[in-house]
């Protein structure tokens, strides 16, 4: 890992954890990036799988609240903080997740394959341009299984438009390191997910950018 890719999810921390919810998916999404949290909900639900790896799960707020099509999904968790994995693994642990640290940049620790990952806000937080970070999609995409679906979202610079709000905030995570999308932008993102799958659909709600992506079955 280099330091900027540290620094990226260094916050997460048991103290900032236990906030999380209330700053990312309650203040931040409503008010400075302008995405409702019923968008990502229904993302998930729409996309979601009875066999799934989630790559950076945060808080697993979204695997706590959206539907999947099975009682007794195989849910696998990857992220770079050892915090967010605990905590995650404890809020969903009526699924019995497994967990892998991960870095998205390099090629991904377990073998198995799935029909679903999700990569919901982690882009923004990897170092690099879009065209650098374009190297996860390929290490996603040896994971999924054919006709398997890659979603999420991220908070690109260029492409969106931003309040004064998002700007602030951007400018905050920005500088102590959280925040590494000065150079995302909402066409790099369609162009890198393009060269690796058939089916792409990027869209944007006020500062988020979301996606899928898929191959024909």
């Amino acid at each position: 890992m280099t330091d900027n890719t540290r620094a990226g999810a260094a916050i997460y921390l048991p103290l900032t954890l236990r906030f999380y919810d209330l700053v990312v998916h309650g203040l931040s999404n409503a008010y400075a990036w302008r995405c409702p949290e019923r968008e990502f909900i229904t993302l998930y639900d729409q996309n979601v799988s009875a066999n799934h790896l989630d790559v950076g799960c945060g808080t697993g707020y979204l695997l706590d609240h959206c539907r999947f099509p099975v009682a007794a999904p195989q849910v696998t968790l990857a992220d770079l903080n050892p915090n967010s994995l605990k905590w995650t693994s404890r809020r969903i642990q009526r699924y019995h997740p497994n967990s892998y640290v991960a870095d998205i940049l390099k090629p991904l620790p377990m073998t198995e394959q799935f029909n679903s990952i999700g990569l919901n806000y982690v882009l923004h937080c990897v170092p690099g341009n879009l065209k650098v970070k374009g190297m996860a999609f390929d290490y996603l995409k040896d994971r999924l299984r054919p006709g398997g679906m890659l979603f999420g979202s991220t908070i690109p610079n260029i492409g969106v438009n931003h309040n004064l709000a998002a700007r602030t905030l951007m400018s905050i995570y920005g500088w102590i390191g959280a925040f590494n999308n000065k150079e995302d932008s909402v066409a790099d993102l369609t162009s890198e997910l393009s060269r690796r799958f058939t089916q792409v659909n990027v869209w944007t709600i006020g500062s988020v950018a979301l996606f899928t992506a898929c191959d024909s079955a």
